[in-house]
């Protein structure tokens, strides 16, 4: 049986004949199965949101997405135009955007933003709309829904921002749901109630959960698999208990040296770093992308960097043996 989602040497540019070239996704693969939590991490500006985004047909305008193959439940959305794609999404596929408040129409009600989605799908009355709404806030864990579905979304907190946007995305039952980083610019408490209730809804309802994090903290507690992302490729995957117990890429390594570990990290020792920044690579760039941040760098890194398995499902892109 196929993945719920397939994507394989996805590639996204940005820019035409006036700009140059951008190669936001290089030759990203990943796989996610029916009931699943696969983690897509790496720093601000790897490619995580634009390959989210690329599987939606999100992409903004100059943003162009090819792939060898782009499949949900089976079928090509690379072949789907954009009627096909836009009766997929916010129905059998929905995305929780990282930013809720840009997300939701300031001018519109909670309630008549997510009452619109089951009546454009479902071709649902306005009534069994609202309840399904009400219904919906109040699992998410919103006390008091009708009064809040009759609320704009300036007058929520945070918190209650980003319950909306999931119990938004839930309103059709979807099969995939990729969420992007929901609990950004929310405090611990709430951060953890949120991905709680992430676990929760991906383990009653069977969901297959792509979540976009650069939170290696969220990772080690609701992912299923992982896969670690950098300059637009995917430079590690792994299950999630192999990733942490051996890493295999310097810039997984990089990362996992960056989080402190109670009873491993002596309060007055300094975390680990990863010097420099993400570089912009353009289309046909070769060799590691890694290798003007990394200490085990030589010159076989600027050329062709091959693929190396550290188990049966546990692949790196490296030059250096596991």
């Amino acid at each position: 049986m196929s993945a719920l989602l397939e994507i394989e040497q996805l590639e996204v540019t940005f820019g035409g004949r006036t700009h140059r070239s951008t190669a936001a996704v290089r030759g990203a693969s990943l796989a996610v199965e029916r009931g699943e939590t696969h983690c897509l991490v790496g720093e601000s500006g790897c490619g995580k949101s634009v390959t989210a985004l690329a599987v939606m047909n999100l992409l903004a305008r100059g943003g162009e997405r090819r792939a060898r193959r782009l499949s949900f439940q089976g079928d090509d959305l690379l072949k789907l135009d954009d009627g096909g794609m836009a009766r997929l999404r916010g129905n059998a596929m929905a995305m929780i955007f990282q930013e809720p408040m840009t997300s939701l129409n300031p001018a519109y009600t909670v309630g008549s933003q997510m009452t619109e989605v089951l009546r454009r799908h479902k071709r649902a009355s306005q009534r069994v709309a609202t309840d399904r709404a009400a219904d919906l806030l109040a699992r998410v864990g919103i006390t008091a829904p009708g009064l809040r579905l009759g609320q704009f979304p300036h007058q929520l907190s945070g918190g209650l921002r980003q319950r909306v946007m999931i119990a938004m995305a839930l309103m059709c039952d979807p099969q995939l749901l990729v969420a992007d980083e929901p609990t950004t610019a929310l405090d611990v408490t709430v951060q953890a109630q949120i991905l709680r209730l992430l676990a929760q809804l991906q383990r009653d309802l069977g969901l297959g959960l792509l979540l976009i994090t650069h939170d290696l903290g969220i990772v080690a507690r609701v992912a299923h698999r992982v896969s670690v992302m950098y300059a637009g490729e995917v430079v590690e995957s792994a299950a999630t208990s192999e990733l942490f117990a051996n890493p295999c890429h310097p810039y997984t390594q990089g990362l996992l040296r960056c989080v402190p570990v109670p009873g491993k990290i002596r309060r007055d020792q300094p975390l680990g770093s990863i010097p420099g920044t993400v570089p912009r690579v353009g289309p046909g760039f070769e060799g590691c992308a890694f290798r003007e941040r990394c200490s085990f760098a030589d010159a076989t890194c600027a050329h062709t960097i091959p693929r190396r398995n550290a188990g049966a499902t546990h692949d790196y892109l490296c030059r250096l043996p596991a």
